[in-house]
C-alpha cells in the first residue's frame, strides 16, 4: 500500500515538473550549457593539476623508499633526498593553494548540480567530477542511491560509515558506495576531506530518518484527514459563494426598474436597461468565476504542502501562475525608460506641429505674406509637412517599441509594406496628383469649371478625389489622376475681375441688313439681367453659308454660377427683341415658302393690316435649291 501511495506521489510529481519547468525548458538548457563549459574547463584544469600531484606522490613515494635504505653514515645523499623531499612538499602546497584560488574565482559563475534527498529536498551539490563521472552524473547517481536506501525497509542508519580509499573518503553502506569525495569536492566547500565526508554522511543519514518519520503511516493519515478538512473548507467556500451569487441575483431582478434607466443621449439610445441589465450579469458572472479560481489557487498549494513529497509542487504551481504575471510586470518596469523616451517625443513633436499649424494659419488668413506662396497654398502644404513631422516621429519612437529589434517584428513590417505598395498603386497616383493639382491651382473650392464632360462648381478638394456639384444638384467624385490628365476649363478665375464672355449664336437670311442684325442682337444682350453694360456686348460674324449668315452674341457677366438662367433669358430676349422688328431666325437650317403664307413671327408682333407678302422662296441647305 505504501509502496503504491509512493508510486502515484512520484507520477504526480513528475507532471507537475513537466508542467513547471516546460515553460523555461530553453531557458534552463541555456543556463545548463554554460555552466557545463564552465565546469569543463575547470574539470580540465583540476585534472591537469591531480596528474601533476600524482606524478608528485609517486616521485615523493621512490624519495621516501630510498630514504629508508640508506645508512646512518650516508648524510651527504640522505640530506639531497630530504631537500627533494621538501621540495615537493612545497609543491603540494603551492597547488591546493593554486587549486583553491582557481575554484574561488568561479564560485560564483559555476552552479552546482544537486543532490535530491527521499523528501524531494536539496541536500548539496556537487561540482567536479571523480574518473570518468561528469558532476551531473555523479549528482544522479547518488540520489539514486539515497533514495535505494531509503526504499530499504531494514535500513539501518547507523551502519553508514565513511571509508577511505586510495584518494578519495567513500560514504558506504555495506558493499554500496553512496559517494565518493576528493579533495577537489573538499575544497569546493571549503572543509578538509575528513570534515567534508563527515557532514555529507550526517546530512544523508538524518535526510532518510526525516523522510522515514514523514511518511509513517499515522503521519500518512493525519495528513490525509488534514487534505480532507481542506477540501471540505475550499468547498463550503465555494458552496457559499454559489448561494451569495443566486440571491445576489434575485435582489438585482428585484431593483432593476430602480436602478436601471435608459442610457441615451437626445434621441439615440446607447444602452436599454434590459441591455444594461444583461452587462451586469455577465460581469457578475465573471467575478464568480475569478473567485473560484482564486480559491482552487489557494486550496491546491495548502494541500501540496501537506505532504513532504508534494511540497515542491506547490512552488511549481505557485511559479506557473506567478511568473508570467511577474515577467509581465518587470518588463512593465524594465521597458518604463522607453515609454518615458516616447512621451518625451510625442509631446514635443505635438506642440511642434502646433507651432507649425499656427504659422500655416496665419498664411491663410494672409496675415503673413511670403512672395511667392500663395495663401491657398497655406493648409495642403500643413498637412504635407505635418506627415512629414508624424513620419519623422515614428522613426524616433520605433527603436523604443517593445520587440522592435526582433525578426519577427521586421518580417510583419516588410510585409504590410509590400502589401501597401502592391495595393495601393493607383491611391498613390491619385494623392500625387492631388499635390500637383494643388501647387497648379487649376481651380479653388467654389469655382465653377468643366472636366470633361462634367460641368459644375467645386464643392470639395482632397488628396485622393475632387467633387464637383453640377447645375442640376449631382455631386460628382472625379478621382485627381484623372483631373490632371485631362483639360480642365475654370470659368470663375477671370471672372471676378475681367469678367467670363458667354455667347451664342443665331443665323439669319442675307435679305436682313447685319447692321440690323448686330442692334438687335446687342439690344436683347442689354436687356438681359446679369449681363454688364460695360464691358459692352458686341457681335461677331462667324460664318457665310449658303442660305444663311451666322451671328455669335459675345457679352460679359461676373455670376459664373448662374450660366444657365442667363443663356435661357438671353435666348428668350433674342427672341422678343428680332420679333419685334420683324426678323425671322434662320437657326440653324430653316426653310420657307412664300406663297401667301403667314410668317414665322407671332402674330401679336405684328400690326394689324400686316399682309403677308406674295412670294414664293425656298431655301436648302443641301443643294442650295
Amino acid at each position: 500500500m505504501k509502496n503504491l501511495l509512493k508510486k502515484i506521489a512520484t507520477l504526480l510529481m513528475l507532471t507537475f515538473s513537466i508542467a513547471s519547468y516546460g515553460q523555461t525548458d530553453v531557458l534552463v538548457q541555456g543556463k545548463d550549457s554554460l555552466n557545463n563549459i564552465v565546469l569543463h574547463e575547470l574539470n580540465q584544469k583540476l585534472a591537469e593539476v591531480e596528474q601533476q600531484r600524482i606524478a608528485d606522490s609517486i616521485k615523493k613515494a621512490e624519495l621516501e623508499s630510498q630514504l629508508l635504505k640508506l645508512k646512518t653514515t650516508d648524510n651527504l645523499q640522505k640530506e639531497e633526498l630530504l631537500q627533494q623531499l621538501k621540495s615537493i612538499e612545497e609543491k603540494e602546497k603551492k597547488r591546493i593553494e593554486d587549486k583553491k584560488a582557481y575554484i574561488e574565482s568561479l564560485r560564483k559563475t559555476a552552479k552546482g548540480y544537486p543532490v535530491i534527498g527521499p523528501m524531494n529536498d536539496t541536500l548539496f551539490l556537487i561540482y567536479s567530477k571523480i574518473g570518468a563521472s561528469t558532476p551531473k552524473e555523479r549528482a544522479i547517481n547518488i540520489s539514486r542511491k539515497i533514495e535505494k536506501l531509503y526504499e530499504d525497509d531494514f535500513l539501518k542508519v547507523d551502519s553508514i560509515l565513511v571509508m577511505k580509499s586510495e584518494n578519495t573518503l567513500d560514504i558506504v553502506y555495506g558493499d554500496i558506495i553512496i559517494m565518493s569525495i576528493s579533495e577537489n569536492d573538499a575544497i569546493w566547500h571549503g572543509k578538509s576531506m575528513p570534515e567534508l565526508a563527515q557532514s555529507l554522511k550526517e546530512t544523508i543519514k538524518k535526510s532518510i530518518v526525516e523522510a522515514k518519520n514523514q511518511n509513517s503511516w499515522l503521519k500518512l493519515i493525519a495528513r490525509i484527514g488534514l487534505v480532507l478538512l481542506v477540501i471540505g473548507i475550499a468547498w463550503l467556500m465555494i458552496w457559499l459563494v454559489g448561494k451569495g451569487y443566486s440571491k445576489l441575483l434575485l435582489f438585482i431582478n428585484s431593483k432593476k426598474d430602480k436602478w436601471l434607466k435608459n442610457l441615451a443621449y437626445k434621441d439615440y439610445t446607447f444602452l436599454t436597461a434590459e441591455q444594461e441589465l444583461q452587462v451586469v450579469l455577465f460581469l457578475l458572472k465573471i467575478f464568480r468565476w475569478f473567485v473560484y479560481a482564486v480559491l482552487l489557487y489557494i486550496t491546491l498549494p495548502i494541500i501540496f504542502s501537506i505532504f513532504p513529497f508534494s511540497r515542491t509542487w506547490a512552488d511549481a504551481l505557485f511559479h506557473l501562475i506567478w511568473s508570467p504575471f511577474k515577467g509581465v510586470l518587470v518588463a512593465v518596469w524594465e521597458y518604463l525608460p522607453n515609454l518615458f523616451s516616447i512621451l518625451v517625443i510625442y509631446f514635443v513633436m505635438k506642440y511642434v506641429i502646433r507651432f507649425v499649424k499656427y504659422i500655416f494659419h496665419e498664411i491663410e488668413s494672409e496675415k503673413l505674406k511670403i512672395s511667392g506662396f500663395h495663401a491657398d497654398w497655406a493648409m495642403p502644404t500643413y498637412s504635407i509637412v505635418k506627415f512629414l513631422l508624424y513620419a519623422f516621429m515614428f522613426v524616433l519612437i520605433f527603436p523604443y517599441l517593445p520587440g522592435s529589434d526582433s525578426n519577427i517584428f521586421k518580417g510583419v513590417s516588410v510585409f504590410i509594406g509590400v502589401l501597401f505598395s502592391l495595393g495601393s498603386s493607383s491611391a498613390i497616383a491619385n494623392m500625387v496628383a492631388g499635390l500637383v493639382i494643388t501647387y497648379m491651382r487649376p481651380f479653388k473650392i467654389g469655382d465653377r469649371i468643366k472636366i470633361g464632360d462634367v460641368t459644375g462648381d467645386v464643392v470639395e478638394k482632397t488628396l485622393l478625389v475632387t467633387r464637383v456639384r453640377t447645375i442640376k444638384n449631382e455631386v460628382i467624385t472625379i478621382p485627381n489622376s484623372s483631373v490632371l490628365n485631362g483639360n480642365t476649363t475654370n470659368y470663375s478665375s477671370e471672372a471676378r475681375e475681367k469678367g467670363l464672355i458667354i455667347h451664342t449664336t443665331v443665323t439669319i437670311g442675307y435679305d436682313v441688313p447685319w447692321k440690323n442684325v448686330h442692334k438687335a442682337l446687342i439690344d436683347a444682350a442689354l436687356r438681359t439681367d446679369l449681363i454688364l453694360d460695360e464691358p459692352k456686348p458686341f457681335v461677331l460674324q462667324t460664318s457665310l453659308d449658303d442660305f444663311y449668315v451666322s451671328y455669335q452674341i459675345n457679352a460679359y457677366i461676373r455670376e459664373v454660377g448662374k450660366q444657365a438662367l442667363i443663356y435661357s433669358n438671353l435666348h428668350q430676349n433674342i427672341q422678343d427683341v428680332f420679333n419685334e422688328r420683324g426678323i425671322e431666325i434662320l437657326s440653324p437650317h430653316y426653310r420657307a415658302v412664300r406663297d401667301g403664307n403667314m410668317t414665322t413671327i407671332p402674330a401679336d408682333y405684328l400690326p394689324n393690316d400686316y399682309k403677308a407678302p406674295n412670294f414664293n422662296v425656298k431655301l436648302d441647305d443641301k443643294d442650295g435649291k
